[in-house]
């Protein structure tokens, strides 16, 4: 056994701010729980989602499993306890759960005497799927019940790809802030000279005026397909590529760059995902795949240091946020470069309440300079 708030005024609205109130977080989805490729046989790894202690694991047998770390009998984690790569047996009072189902097998201080049966007893479970080398779990809505992978669920989140050959790379950072704060950093599109300044990506004279249309898509909104910036050198590799962006609740960033290049199709996507760690924290982690040169031993190395550049430049600028929003601040968002934040927010109130319009009623176009 191992040891394993909201107004508006002249285009404004006020937002409080994440040393306050703590951002609701939204139940019923799936979301990233942490890096699955190298969890082997028979191993466990703990984490936090929407502040929910969790053991992640994989059976003998390859199966992924999430339990809430906590036995239902006296509540110690049960991450004190063993994994045998079947079974998850507390460390309290040797209680073995099955770890998919959470089903109790076994009480070992039962005796002739007890009719308890440890079958009808059930540590919590959350359905989990491995994609693009991440354990997805579902997290249902309180009162919601055993859900089981089996159910009518939504679809796990994947990374889209254009061809069977490719390379990818992934990337995470903690983010001291509420996940709102994240979104809306994530989906912001006029901080790029300045947080991300750097000599292979944007600088302080590359400021220009853009314009850019977007359309509402399912729980979502999207920036429809168009040249990339051209302030973006990267970009230029592709050739003269076409790039699409979507937003998706809760907390989805896809992004797609697709090129022809003497007639050959070549591809960058992105899934960037900034989850809610507790109330007050998260997580960002990006997934991305690409078929440029992914021959090239170099390429993949390369392109997550730079990617990793780029991520450490949005912690810190969340980092030195934080320390602005102790202090509880109001703060502004404005038109039209927070457009998309305030379509966040709506889209947010509409999936919490249940009902209301989306925030766009037809295609939209935005102007801001960056």
């Amino acid at each position: 056994m191992k040891p394993m708030k909201a107004g508006r005024d002249a285009g404004l609205v006020q937002l409080e701010s994440a040393g306050g109130p703590p951002a609701e977080m939204i139940f019923g989805e799936w979301y990233p729980a942490l890096r699955a490729e190298g969890l082997k046989r028979g191993g466990t790894a703990v984490t936090t989602l929407l502040g929910i202690p969790m053991l992640v694991g994989r059976k003998s047998d390859g199966a992924l499993f999430a339990m809430r770390d906590l036995c239902p009998h006296r509540g110690i984690p049960l991450s004190a306890g063993w994994f045998d790569g079947e079974t998850v047996q507390c460390k309290y009072h040797g209680w073995r759960f099955e770890p998919c189902s959470g089903r109790c097998e076994e009480i070992p201080s039962l005796t002739s005497f007890d009719d308890l049966a440890p079958t009808k007893i059930y540590a919590n479970s959350f359905p989990v799927a491995e994609r693009d080398g991440y354990a997805w779990v579902y997290v249902p809505e309180a009162g919601a019940g055993r859900v089981m992978l089996s159910d009518d669920l939504p679809p796990v989140p994947e990374l889209p790809k254009f061809s069977g050959r490719y390379r990818s790379a992934h990337l995470t950072a903690d983010l001291p802030c509420n996940v709102d704060h994240g979104i809306i950093g994530l989906m912001d599109p006029a901080h790029g000279p300045f947080v991300h300044r750097a000599w292979w990506w944007r600088s302080a004279a590359s400021i220009h005026e853009k314009t850019k249309k977007f359309e509402a898509i399912e729980n979502g909104f999207r920036m429809s397909a168009h040249a990339p910036s051209s302030n973006s050198a990267p970009y230029k590799l592709l050739g003269r590529p076409v790039t699409t962006i979507d937003f998706v609740l809760p907390n989805r960033r896809y992004e797609t760059i697709v090129a022809e290049k003497n007639g050959k199709k070549r591809w960058f996507a992105s899934l960037t995902t900034v989850t809610p760690v507790t109330a007050t924290s998260c997580r960002i982690d990006v997934i991305a795949a690409w078929n440029i040169a992914y021959w090239v031993p170099l390429v993949t190395p390369i392109a997550t240091y730079f990617g990793a550049k780029f991520v450490q430049q949005d912690q810190q600028t969340m980092v030195e946020q934080a320390r602005g929003l102790r202090s509880n601040p109001g703060l502004m968002l404005i038109d039209d470069a927070d457009k998309p934040a305030k379509w966040y927010f709506a889209l947010k109130q509409r999936r919490l309440k249940g009902d209301g319009e989306h925030p766009l009623s037809g295609p939209v176009e935005l102007h801001w300079r960056s």
